[in-house]
């Protein structure tokens, strides 16, 4: 009987000391563990900064791949005065019905983004042909994390060749560009 008793008694020491070894592992490793710092606010800063420069790193690619873009064709001397807008021109060019001064047509702004910059007072092709890439990423930060994504480095410049009716060359753009990116 000794020996189960002895048998019994040295388990129940060995689970006590176990436990206790736990408990005080448990115990110093919480200690020293370091205290959990909220990065949100330097994420959003990083946030910002990368959005900041990609829209400097698109400007730059732009005036790049300007040097290699065709130069439009010339628009001739009767419409140069007035800049008049042909819907069937457009819509021939296009292959979609198209509205003049309509911010959708440059590739990359929907519904939501046009509501947007009709916010900041733009709302024609002109003047958002007008309109740095700078500003218009501040126009989309303006609107929160979802609007931050979109990249408006070439609207500015398909908002030029809407404007000034060069609608094949802004259809040929938009098909080697997918997404209005570079």
């Amino acid at each position: 009987m000794e020996t189960d008793t002895f048998d019994i008694l040295f388990w129940i020491v060995l689970a006590i000391v176990a436990i206790t070894i736990g408990i005080i592992g448990y115990l110093l490793g919480k200690r020293n563990s370091a205290p959990t710092v909220d990065h949100t606010s330097l994420l959003k800063t990083l946030e910002i900064e990368n959005a900041k420069l990609r829209s400097d790193l698109e400007a730059c690619q732009k005036q790049a791949d300007a040097a290699k873009m065709p130069k439009p064709k010339p628009i001739s001397t009767s419409t140069k005065s007035s800049l008049s807008f042909d819907a069937q021109v457009a819509k021939a060019a296009m292959g979609k019905k198209v509205v003049k001064d309509d911010l959708k047509i440059v590739e990359g702004i929907g519904p939501k983004i046009q509501e947007l910059f009709h916010n900041f007072d733009i709302k024609t092709w002109k003047a958002l042909s007008e309109t740095s890439a700078n500003k218009c990423q501040e126009i989309l930060n303006s609107g929160g994390k979802r609007y931050r994504i979109h990249d408006p480095a070439s609207w500015p410049m398909q908002a030029k060749m809407a404007h000034e009716g060069h609608w094949e060359q802004l259809h040929e753009w938009q098909e080697k560009h997918r997404a209005g990116k570079f």
